[in-house]
This record gives structure tokens, sequence and C-alpha cells, in this order.
């Protein structure tokens, strides 16, 4: 899975906590009280194939009680500074900003590596600027781990190993992140996801691992604990497809994996449509993936 897809899940799961950590100064006072709504985008592309469109998450915050006016939040995750467009971003919020008939828009950027490479844009002269972009710009790489090393913010737990911090500190990084999730979060699928999302970026060589577990133990425990959940899971799966025909559950699987790592989770009803589709259909809506902006879009009539 891309590092775009593992922080658009992220968002997406937390969006209270992913805003309160990634755009603090705009979302820490702001939250209570409010409703995060996460904003389709497949309707923002001019094209299908406009790449930069599938990277930014936006969320919409409003309150219910009408005592501020709702604010857009849109979030962008670059792995290589080298990648970002500031042009891309401003041209992204201005059509949203449309769309939503709002002025209240907030970009945010999360840079997983490195720093930002500009911080504003501004078009004018030498006697006028007729427009002025900038934007919150969260470098990951940047923050001592230890500012968040007991928080109770679940994405920010999630992110230490994706912080700063000394050479010897490494696993320290890495067994609060997993204490976190162990503590902050009670949904056993979402334990296993985002334990994937720790070891993903914690990326342990095996003599850490080694060192991990006799200087962790209970962390090294927990870990334990959600791996044999993963792997029974994985059995009760294996007998459930064991008992589907070989080619038809072959080409079913396929389709499935091809959506779940274009557009994340498949909701369970068009998980029963695949598995009850014939091979023909089955493999119309594999070539649909490749230009679909959205599941609708495969599986549609």
């Amino acid at each position: 899975m891309s590092h775009d897809q593992n922080f658009k899940n992220l968002i997406l799961d937390y969006p209270r906590q992913a805003l309160a950590f990634f755009a603090a100064e705009e979302a820490a006072d702001r939250l209570p009280g409010a409703e995060i709504v996460p904003v389709r985008q497949e309707q923002l592309k001019d094209r299908l194939g406009d790449r930069f469109r599938e990277l930014d998450v936006p969320l919409l915050v409003q309150w219910p009680d009408g005592r501020r006016e709702a604010l857009l939040f849109v979030l962008e995750e670059e792995s290589d500074p080298r990648r970002f467009s500031i042009h891309r971003l401003v041209h992204y919020c201005l059509d949203l900003g449309e769309l939503y008939e709002t002025d209240r828009v907030v970009p945010v950027v999360i840079f997983l590596r490195g720093q930002a490479p500009r911080r504003e844009l501004v078009f004018g002269t030498e006697r006028h600027a007729y427009l002025r972009f900038n934007f919150i710009a969260c470098e990951l790489g940047t923050i001592a781990y230890e500012r968040f090393r007991d928080s109770g913010n679940i994405v920010a737990r999630l992110n230490l190993p994706n912080m700063r911090y000394a050479p010897g500190r490494k696993l320290d990084a890495y067994a609060q992140a997993v204490s976190g999730l162990a503590n902050l979060e009670d949904d056993p699928k979402k334990q296993l996801k985002y334990i994937d999302f720790i070891d993903t970026y914690g990326d342990l060589d095996e003599n850490e691992r080694a060192s991990y577990k006799r200087e962790y133990p209970q962390e090294a425990k927990i870990m334990m604990s959600f791996s044999e959940r993963f792997i029974e899971q994985g059995r009760l799966e294996g007998r459930q497809e064991g008992r589907q025909e070989g080619r038809l559950e072959g080409q079913a699987m396929i389709l499935l994996r091809q959506l779940q790592l274009k557009f994340g989770n498949v909701p369970e009803a068009v998980r029963r449509r695949i598995e009850h589709a014939d091979p023909q259909t089955l493999l119309a809506w594999s070539e649909r993936v490749l230009t679909a902006a959205g599941i609708e879009q495969v599986i549609g009539d």
C-alpha cells in the first residue's frame, strides 16, 4: 500500500484526531462540538487520470448550533518534498472553495520526509500582490517524538516512528506507538490495521527486533497478540474462500484486491456482488478499475 493511501486511511479513520495533530494551529480549539464530514473527491476531477486529486483528503468541519461558519480542511501527504507542487495545491483549494461556495479553506500538507520546499506563493508585480497563498506544513521528521510520546491522540502516537529521535531512541518511539495503539484503540480490526502502519514506518531490522523483544517485553507481547489474531483471521478467511470454485474464486479475489489497493476498504455489499458475479462480469469490472474514480464506477450497471 502506498504512503498516500496509508495516510488517507489514517485521516478518514480518525478525522478529529488527525486535524488536532496535523493542523493544530487551526483545529486545536475549534473541534469541541463540531461535526467532521469527509468530502467526496471524485466529483472534483476534471480527468479520471488526475493523480493529484487522489492524494488530497478534504474534511468539512461544521457546528450544528451555528455558532461558527463551516471550515473546509484539505490534507495532503507528500512522502517526497520534491514532488510537492504549491500550484497544484492552490488549484485544488480554489476548486473546493468554488464548489462549496466558501473562502474558509485550510490547506494542510503532511511531509513524511524532509521539509517543505516552498511555503508561500504570491501572484503579482513589484507594485501589488494579487493573490497570496500559504499553507500549514506538518513536517513529521522535524518534530521531537518526546513531545507526543505519551499523547492521548492516537494519530500522534501512531506517527512516533516518523518523528525525530536520537539514534538510541528508535525502539522507544516504536514501543510507545504500539502501546498507544493498544491503549487508545479498542476495535480489533483497527488494531490489526494500524499495527501494520507502525511496523511499516518503524522499519526495524532483525537485530532491532531482537533488541525490542528484550527491552520492551510488554509491547512485544501486545504485537504478538495482534499477530496471532491476524493469523487466525487469515485461517478463517482461507477456509471460507476454499469453499468457492477455483477459477471464479481467483477472479473475484483479484478484483477485490485491486479495489482495496486503489480505493481502500470494500463495502460488504460490494463484496457480495463480486462473489456472486459470473466470469464475464468479473472481467469487465476488472478492466474498469484502471480508469474508475470510485467503486461505484467499477460495479455500476
